[in-house]
């Protein structure tokens, strides 16, 4: 097992150097290799989806985790939009981002470079197998892979096209490696490869985060868990809160930006949480309350202490009412997740102070939180969501899988 991720390890490490130097054209011309592949090949990879939610649902699989397995037509023709874009985005490699001349006459630039050789664990979506490859092959970086042991045989026939692709366009396998195994030991060899690997970046569950961070050799760029809230201001237009906090909530649960928690103050609760609520359990959301929201929702479950950190990942919302603004954004900082969190305000001296304070990677004034997410943020796909703050913080689309060297031009200078 540990020789075969090594050696996959050190094909992507010697196959990110060919990348290094392949033009914008030859980037985007495998990719829509790629996508041209993924079009017709369609049927085949929807027949070993199918495959692996029949052997998912033996298994017990949760509905969160069936509905991220899922491929059907409308997510795969999502995938081939999502290369589209970003064939269409500027290719950052070679983006100049500072230039200075020295007294003494050396001339200096800053400029854009891949990281190398990435590393991707991920549970349960086979469209980050795609989008994943796409956003490391446009910037440059060769990558490996290791996907979820109930999406196996999805994997399998996206890498396999992909591996088509590559030998068409005569670029090294190595360029896209998986690891073809349900062996959890895969992981942990796997962030053990800091001779071969640059980076490794997990999306997953936080056990399988932490576990990664715990044992990784390899610096790691995480992708947080999504403990997301909207507070509903007063000042705020009931209507548009109503439609806000619906869409945040019910329009896909089962994602890291989908909203788990709402506040609301104490001023409008009377007013805005009976719409709200009506509108919620109408759609099979389970409400859980604090004492003065059970007051005005009689079919609230009580909260917990616990329930202001959880991610739901389901029909679950949680619900405070606050006495201001500065209670809003101290819950948010203190139990949330830093990943997404809404404001719903008439009041825009309330809005900028909101999206000043509230220390999130994404902070929105009247919208929905399910709007992080790299196709909406313009980012063609991503890697993940990182709440980290080094590196790179959000949606992580091609700047993010960059880093940066100093090209320094002189003619014949020497340091006194």
């Amino acid at each position: 097992m540990n020789d075969s991720v090594e050696a996959k390890a050190a094909a992507v490490k010697a196959a990110s150097a060919v990348l290094y130097n392949c033009t914008t054209s030859q980037k985007n011309r495998l990719l829509r290799a790629i996508r041209q592949r993924l079009k017709s090949e369609a049927p085949l990879i929807l027949q070993e989806n199918e495959a692996d939610r029949v052997h998912a649902a033996d298994r017990g699989l949760s509905t969160v985790l069936m509905d991220r397995l899922t491929l059907n037509e409308t997510r795969i023709r999502q995938m081939m939009d999502g290369i589209r874009d970003i064939i269409a985005l500027p290719d950052p490699i070679g983006t100049v981002l500072e230039r200075k001349r020295r007294p003494n006459g050396l001339r200096i630039e800053k400029v854009r470079v891949p990281l190398g050789a990435i590393g991707i664990i991920y549970e349960a979506r086979p469209n980050v197998t795609i989008d994943a490859s796409s956003l490391c092959l446009k910037s440059g970086n060769a990558v490996l892979l290791r996907g979820g042991s109930e999406a196996i045989r999805t994997n399998r026939s996206l890498v396999k096209i992909i591996k088509l692709a590559l030998q068409d366009g005569g670029l090294p396998p190595g360029c896209v490696e998986f690891i073809d195994s349900t062996d959890r030991n895969a992981v942990i060899a796997m962030v053990k490869q800091g001779n071969s690997l640059d980076v490794i970046i997990p999306r997953g569950s936080q056990q399988l985060i932490r576990l990664i961070q715990e044992n990784s050799s390899v610096p790691v760029i995480a992708h947080g868990e999504g403990n997301c809230h909207v507070y509903v201001d007063s000042p705020a237009d009931i209507a548009k809160a109503v439609e806000i906090v619906y869409n945040a909530k019910v329009q896909r649960p089962s994602v890291c930006n989908a909203a788990e928690k709402l506040l609301v103050h104490e001023k409008i609760a009377g007013t805005f949480l009976p719409r709200i609520a009506e509108r919620l359990s109408h759609a099979g959301v389970l409400i859980k309350g604090d004492e003065r929201t059970r007051t005005i929702v009689t079919n609230a479950s009580p909260v917990s202490e616990d329930d202001w950190r959880t991610e739901y990942l389901d029909l679950v919302i949680a619900v405070r009412i606050v006495k201001s603004l500065d209670e809003a954004i101290g819950h948010i900082n203190t139990f949330g997740s830093h990943h997404s969190d809404a404001i719903v305000t008439s009041a825009k001296r309330h809005g900028e102070r909101f999206v000043q304070e509230v220390d999130s990677a994404a902070v929105y004034i009247n919208a929905s939180t399910r709007f992080t997410d790299g196709f909406e943020f313009g980012l063609g796909a991503e890697i993940g969501i990182s709440t980290q703050k080094l590196h790179a913080r959000g949606p992580m689309g091609l700047s993010e899988l960059t880093s940066t060297k100093f090209i320094c031009r002189g003619s014949g200078q020497i340091r006194d």
